[in-house]
């Protein structure tokens, strides 16, 4: 059982993927970060003590930032912020994004900049270890105030309120937290806010899709290499002396992967004479710049959630080495709302090229290609419309890219009149991300099923391991079936990084 030490300083998107994916892990806060969070709790007793003016402390929210609470309201005020709150709607989250939450919540308190207790961070971790999951709806936040109404649907659940999702359905925390020997949280001053304050539910959607970008994007290099040998391309367009001309390093290692793909295929070798055309079509030439640009950004996108993870986005921050309070707004979700809408366009163009290959295996245009790659054209329609769900996915696509970040809405009677609307766009881009791993799958059935009609001439010897390990989980397309479960097995596939392990070494990935 791997045990991972939340301290609030170095969470990394590989540990948070695989926390959150890998059964049996726990996490337990580190004894640094909780005598850093003893100071700054320190202070905010400090200045509850003294009266002093704090804003969600001793002072009402939002607007109400001018209202001061007596001392015999102070508790009570944290209590009615969750409750009030938590006014989500539409379906539930993920279990997975829900327990990225968990431990990324967990994660930013730990710094010590928030002034709660140590007992928060552990309850938090609790729940995730022992695999509760708060129902929380998936719509409410407008991406300023952090993800204020999903994460009070969480923090609802810590104090004995709420639902949670179990493989029995939806039970109330109360009932669920006995159930696992866990007595709710009660709250002291500072803590209902420093909950809530936060871009936990945006930043969850990026990390876990982020980390699956990336791994779609590699894949997509292997599935695309797949494509030109089964369409009788060259690889002379993945030539390093092309790319050193124009060296982004997106492009440089795509179109390394691409030639080093297609090296010992058969197929490749047998039309170097005789072959009359000059080029490949934009599809299979221009593979290392567009994938090249989407990788390039997935990166940018990676670096940007990962400063993200490790931040504090409370307000106000509590400050132990000056003794101030500091009111700010690092809970403002706008760095995040623009990486995610560049993240949804970079996977809508892996798509997007992705379909017009599907497009030219299945069209018959390819002298050796049967249409629609059946054996039986006319009485099979073989893999005709699993073009068509690739180019409805596709076009799906271009209306989620529709950037998020550049609206805004004033909330709060005007005091949040700027508002980043980060949750849609991480949203947004995770259901992109989706429709690019199907449409993949789409490609790679069609891919391999175009190489059965190149027989007995063989794919380069890496390809050739992709294609037996595609045939261990579907069979050829001989008669007509119904593809849906082919589709998902390759789905799966893929997703699950099975095709890098057996293709690329990993300097190349």
């Amino acid at each position: 059982m791997f045990t991972l030490e939340i301290t609030g300083t170095d969470l990394s998107i590989e540990q948070l993927w695989h926390a959150v994916q890998t059964p049996g892990v726990q996490a337990r806060l580190s004894p640094q970060a909780r005598q850093q969070m003893e100071r700054s709790r320190q202070l905010v007793q400090r200045w509850i003590e003294r009266h002093e003016p704090v804003y969600g402390v001793t002072t009402g929210f939002g607007r109400l930032a001018t209202v001061r609470l007596s001392d015999d309201e102070l508790v009570a005020a944290q209590y009615n912020l969750i409750r009030s709150h938590s006014v989500g709607a539409g379906e539930w989250l993920p279990a997975e994004i829900v327990r990225a939450m968990l431990l990324l919540r967990a994660n930013t308190l730990a710094r010590g900049y928030s002034g709660v207790r140590p007992e928060v961070v552990e309850l938090l971790l609790e729940l995730f270890n022992a695999g509760i999951v708060p129902a929380i709806p998936r719509q409410g936040s407008v991406g300023a105030s952090g993800d204020l109404v999903q994460l009070s649907h969480l923090a609802l659940v810590l104090i004995g309120e709420g639902w949670c999702l179990t493989e029995s359905g939806l039970q109330p925390a109360g009932d669920v937290l006995r159930q696992h020997g866990l007595s709710p949280l009660l709250l002291q001053p500072k803590e209902g806010l420093a909950l809530i304050n936060g871009t936990q539910m945006a930043t969850a959607y990026g990390a876990l899709g982020v980390y699956r970008a990336r791994l779609l994007g590699l894949s997509a290099d292997i599935i695309a290499a797949l494509s030109v040998d089964a369409l009788r391309g060259t690889d002379r367009a993945y030539d390093a002396r092309i790319h050193r001309l124009r060296p982004f390093p997106g492009q440089l290692r795509s179109a390394q992967r691409l030639w080093a793909l297609l090296q010992g295929s058969q197929i490749r070798e047998s039309h170097r004479t005789n072959d009359p055309r000059v080029q490949d079509p934009y599809s299979l030439r221009c593979i290392p710049q567009v994938h090249g640009a989407s990788l390039d950004a997935i990166e940018y996108v990676w670096r940007v959630v990962q400063t993200e993870l490790c931040s504090v986005n409370d307000n106000p921050i509590v400050d132990p080495e000056s003794g101030e309070h500091l009111e700010g707004g690092n809970f403002h979700g706008q760095p995040l709302a623009l990486a995610l809408d560049f993240l949804a366009i970079a996977c809508a163009e892996l798509a997007s090229i992705s379909e017009r290959r599907i497009d030219r295996l299945v069209s018959g245009s390819d002298d050796g290609l049967p249409p629609f790659l059946t054996p039986r054209p006319g009485v099979c329609s073989g893999l005709m419309l699993a073009q068509y769900t690739a180019a409805s996915l596709v076009s799906e696509n271009k209306v989620l890219c529709h950037p998020a970040s550049v609206d805004s809405i004033p909330t709060s009677a005007g005091q949040e009149d700027h508002n980043s609307m980060a949750s849609i766009a991480a949203q947004k881009a995770w259901q992109v991300i989706e429709n690019l791993q199907t449409v993949l799958a789409i490609e790679l059935l069609c891919a391999a099923q175009a190489i059965e009609f190149r027989r007995p001439l063989r794919s380069s010897p890496p390809l050739e391991r992709v294609l037996e390990l595609v045939r261990a989980h579907v069979p050829p397309v001989e008669s007509d079936r119904p593809l849906f479960g082919d589709i998902e097995r390759l789905r799966t596939l893929i997703g699950s990084g099975a095709l890098l392990e057996l293709a690329l070494p990993q300097e190349a990935q």
